[in-house]
């Protein structure tokens, strides 16, 4: 991919909204893991719990970004992404495990295994909007990283009141979940014809919506009808 081409900051700003969409977790978490801290050492419980998960995560998504080379795991890692894109719609977040630190070593433990245990979906979507890319990978965590960990509270808050935020997330992760199945090798002669590769495309991110938009309409439903006979 050129640096400077369109596609390349395309697959820039597709990144950056991917980091910025999952960053609500990684917040909640931060916020979770420091609350108990002297307030003299929250900052650095955020400062270097963040650095120490953005380091594992920077690792993590290069591996998969190697490993999406392998036979039919762009197939699989966009499949699970699909699922990623319309969990982010329905799931109702409980960060119950999530434990404060008592000390400022406890807090940064805390922050760098969680984050890990729950990037793994940042970690795929990054990978398959990266095409292989290791610069975009890199560059998109320097540019949303200062934001997650300085602003992640007003964006958590943007999110709670706009929830369209939510639904153009769940877009451009279903957008590079089609994306990662059309690299798929396997499928190279089909979607060498562009109507096929938009249309598919067009398909899943609408799927995926309308899934989302049904789930949450039924539940809506139950919970009014339970709250009726109650």
């Amino acid at each position: 991919m050129d640096l400077f081409s369109v596609e390349f900051f395309s697959a820039l700003l597709t990144i950056v909204i991917i980091d910025l969409i999952l960053a609500g977790d990684n917040a909640i978490v931060i916020g979770l893991a420091a609350r108990n801290l002297p307030k003299e050492q929250q900052k650095k419980a955020v400062i270097w719990g963040t650095a120490g998960a953005v380091g594992i995560r920077v690792i993590a998504t290069l591996l998969v970004v190697q490993l999406l080379n392998l036979p039919w795991l762009n197939l699989v890692g966009g499949l699970l992404l699909v699922w990623i894109a319309y969990k982010l719609l329905v799931q109702e977040d409980a960060h119950d495990g999530i434990k404060s630190g008592n000390t400022l070593w406890q807090s940064i433990r805390t922050i760098i295994i969680a984050d890990a245990a729950m990037g793994i979906d940042n970690v795929i979507a990054v990978a398959g909007a990266a095409h292989g890319d290791t610069l975009l990978v890199v560059l998109g965590l320097i540019i949303s990283v200062p934001v997650v960990v300085w602003g992640s509270t007003i964006f958590i808050k943007l999110i709670n009141r706009y929830e369209w935020i939510v639904y153009l997330g769940s877009a451009v992760l279903a957008y590079t979940a089609a994306k990662m199945i059309t690299h798929e090798k396997s499928f190279k002669a089909f979607f060498e014809n562009t109507f096929y590769l938009w249309a598919f495309i067009l398909l899943v991110v609408i799927a995926t919506i309308l899934a989302g938009l049904f789930t949450n309409n039924r539940n809506k439903k139950d919970e009014q009808k339970k709250s009726s006979e109650s």
